[in-house]
């Protein structure tokens, strides 16, 4: 690999906002058939540098060579050209199109130059799909997908470019297990082509089953670039952060109190048929399963942002048959959703208005808003999470993935709820920042909340559960206590008995 000519070399780049030095002097390779994975804490610069290659932001210095061969002019006309392709961490489809359409998008098959051709089109991305192993209708509407579907969708529209260089900003986020398979199988196809890939992600497992190379970015510098099998996970922790994490899942279990939730019989739609389950003030509940299972729809339900039916609905001590999101918030609910960008954030606000934006009838009961107060809730809230930058006129839009999944988690604590659900808790946050979120969760099982956490990380399901219910096609098939093995778990959630 060495001995070839890069496909990419990128040389001293620098980036600059106001106020902020995302990038300083950033080097970085990439060769044919390499998997070179990108590694950093929120806001280390990754995604700037990848925007940068991606011709979405111009750089202030340094140099871009493809093949060898200096890029003056570069823009996202020039990237695409020269085969780059970028599946960004937020996704960029159109909701009201169809899938087919976006993947063509601005690459449109036209019969006689006049009309669209999507029979052609429909053909050609489900060719694409099944290569990839998703089973999607090219026809069907984005809108109708959920977010693992969404993203492979991306990943297909990224493959019909023909990329050459091909970037994934955490392309496995909201992916199951055997989802995470099928694209780990099609990167290996698209390694023996010649295909490089930069690869960014969070969780470090992946490194070792994916990686060739590893950089390590750190507050917009290069701290280094290793061969994956000449590194271990610890030392590339090390380099991410400057310091060592001595526990990834610090739950400190304590003996849970009376229920704090409980539902019995519960329909909603048609993903959730027949759901049973109960949350004790105390503990931390997991509900695991494949995505499509039900487990998303069964939080929106019980929150009651969608209709829903129960046998039984009992939510600290009261019982209710109906209740909206409204209600929700002023008995003691919060629901921190898995989509941030569309459900969690008002992405053209600043910081300091998210914060604050689920609170406000509780820190303004008379209805008189105080700056001076709003102010003081929003900075409890970067600091609690180590928001950066900890600037609250900053618009959320700007702040990188991992610094807005803080913002949407501060929203809905802020309003003080008594039983929480968390949805993808640390979807699209570093390693470092899952310890803090992690032990933020467990403080707040032992001081007394009630925690229903949905995850598709199977470590996290496992390391910070007192109990997990696994779901499948609907319905809750199993309940496991603490130290069940994964295997067993993911079997459930398979239906096999």
């Amino acid at each position: 690999m060495k001995g070839n000519t890069p496909l990419l070399e990128m040389k001293e780049i620098s980036k600059s906002f106001p106020g902020v030095k995302a990038l300083d002097h950033v080097s970085f390779d990439l060769f044919p058939g390499e998997v070179h994975v990108l590694v950093g804490e929120n806001g280390a610069g990754k995604s700037t540098l990848m925007k940068v290659l991606a011709g979405a932001y111009p750089k202030d210095e340094g140099e871009i060579f493809i093949n060898g061969e200096t890029q003056s002019r570069w823009s996202p006309t020039a990237a695409r050209a020269q085969g780059v392709a970028m599946v960004y961490q937020e996704f960029t489809l159109l909701p009201f199109r169809s899938v087919a359409e976006n993947i063509f998008l601005g690459r449109e098959k036209t019969l006689a130059g006049l009309f669209l051709d999507k029979a052609s089109m429909h053909q050609e991305a489900g060719k694409i799909l099944k290569s990839i192993g998703v089973d999607v209708d090219p026809r069907v509407s984005v809108l109708e997908l959920g977010v693992a579907e969404q993203q492979m969708v991306e990943i297909a529209k990224a493959l019909a470019m023909d990329a050459r260089i091909l970037v994934l900003d955490e392309p496995t986020s909201a992916l199951s297990l055997r989802e995470i398979e099928q694209l780990f199988s099609t990167v290996a196809k698209l390694k023996k082509n010649g295909v490089g890939i930069i690869y960014i992600s969070h969780r470090m497992e992946e490194l070792k089953q994916i990686g060739d190379r590893v950089t390590v970015m750190r507050d917009g510098q290069l701290i280094g670039t290793r061969e994956v099998a000449d590194i271990t996970i610890d030392e590339v922790i090390t380099m991410m952060i400057g310091r060592e994490i001595n526990e990834l899942f610090p739950r400190h279990h304590c003996q849970p109190g009376e229920v704090a939730l409980s539902v019995k019989g519960m329909k909603s739609g048609k993903k959730v048929k027949n759901v049973n389950l109960e949350v004790h003030f105390g503990e931390i509940v997991g509900l695991s399963g494949l995505v499509g299972s039900g487990r998303t729809e069964t939080a929106r339900a019980i929150f009651g942002l969608d209709h829903m039916t129960a046998d039984d609905l009992e939510i600290l001590g009261k019982k209710y048959k109906h209740i909206d999101p409204s209600l929700a918030v002023d008995i003691g609910v919060g629901l921190i959703p898995e989509d941030r960008r569309r459900d969690g954030l008002f992405p053209i606000l600043s910081m300091e208005k998210n914060l604050v934006m689920v609170c406000l009838r509780k820190i303004f009961p008379n209805g008189v808003m105080k700056p001076s107060v709003e102010k003081k809730t929003a900075t409890e809230y970067v600091k609690k999470f180590d928001i950066q930058p900890p600037a609250l006129d900053r618009i959320v839009h700007h702040l990188s993935g991992g610094n807005q999944q803080k913002v949407v988690i501060g929203k809905w604590l802020a309003a003080k709820p008594r039983v929480i659900i968390i949805d993808e808790p640390t979807r699209g946050i570093d390693v470092g920042a899952k310890s803090e979120v992690h032990s933020f969760m467990d403080r707040l099982a032992n001081s007394g909340h009630a925690i229903l956490m949905i995850s598709s990380e199977m470590p996290e399901i496992l390391g910070m559960s007192d109990r997990i219910y696994v779901m499948h096609e609907g319905k809750v098939a199993g309940e496991f206590p603490r130290g069940t093995d994964s295997e067993e778990i993911l079997r459930c959630a398979m239906g096999v008995n």
